[in-house]
């Protein structure tokens, strides 16, 4: 099993480089399902690998000047203190139990999880019906505020899941600003990358982590968004996006229906 969960972190830098996105919300599912971690250490562990695998992957379109900063700056902003309200005041103070009455029962780790799908369920609903609008849309105080408002919702998502919100970004960029596709997902992996890293920092020492397994793991990542990188100049990953999503959607079924359906029924 840990070799499939090695593979597996080849296979989020993969996704992240084909796609610009999407390979950081397969993280949690593999450290809680392979690895057998809990729901608060997985997000953490997440946000490393989706941080150092970001900033990675960031680093080239920064040679090629396709980074955004001030807008990066804008949306980043807000989005950072989004993770640290969450990793700091709401994580630590949620109870033991969400439910436990009435039948139902809901631990912290059943809630996270169960969070983390129906992001995973809203974002494979967006990956399949492709959703993303053509850029060019007129810059206006009105869009920047939206802007800012949704990098605070992104950073308080990312903050509590440990998923990046890549694709809430990348449709923020094109649709508010007008940034350009491939100008708004370099913008979105500096973005990710701060956020991500930030949120860990700020809580690694609340639960335990192996730097050894955090490295190896996260090195396999950045090979598989070279590799990512490289393919994605031979193949269009908007065409790549649809079946991605799929595969998303069935992964968020299947924790719904093993942390809610069959869970509930051991306890009973």
């Amino acid at each position: 099993m840990e070799l499939l969960g090695y593979f597996a972190a080849i296979v989020i830098g993969l996704v992240m480089g084909l796609i610009g996105g999407g390979g950081s919300i397969l993280s949690v599912p593999i450290f809680v399902y392979i690895f057998g971690f809990d729901s608060v250490t997985a997000t953490t562990l997440s946000l490393f690998v989706v941080g150092v695998t970001s900033l990675v992957g960031s680093a080239g379109f920064v040679k090629e000047k396709m980074i955004d900063f001030q807008t990066a700056l804008i949306f980043g902003i807000p989005s950072v203190l989004g993770v640290l309200f969450s990793r700091r005041l709401v994580l630590p103070h949620l109870p033991e139990y969400i439910i436990n009455r009435w039948g139902i029962t809901m631990t912290k780790d059943m809630f996270l999880l169960f969070l983390f799908a129906i992001l995973m369920l809203i974002a494979s609903t967006k990956m399949i019906r492709k959703t993303e609008r053509p850029s060019g849309r007129k810059q206006n105080e009105n869009n920047y505020t939206i802007l800012i408002s949704q990098g605070l919702l992104v950073g308080i998502i990312t903050g509590l899941i440990g998923a990046g919100g890549g694709f809430l970004i990348v449709p923020a960029l094109v649709m508010l600003i007008g940034l350009p596709m491939k100008k708004a997902v370099a913008t979105s992996l500096f973005i990710i990358a701060l956020n991500s890293i930030l949120g860990f920092l700020s809580t690694m020492k609340m639960v335990a982590h192996d730097w050894t397994f955090l490295i190896i793991f996260s090195s396999l990542s950045v090979v598989g968004i070279f590799l990512g990188i490289v393919l994605a100049k031979k193949i269009d990953g908007r065409k790549l996006k649809p079946a991605f999503g799929w595969v998303v959607l069935l992964m968020g079924l299947f924790i719904i229906i093993k942390e809610i359906f069959i869970k509930q029924q051991i306890a009973i």
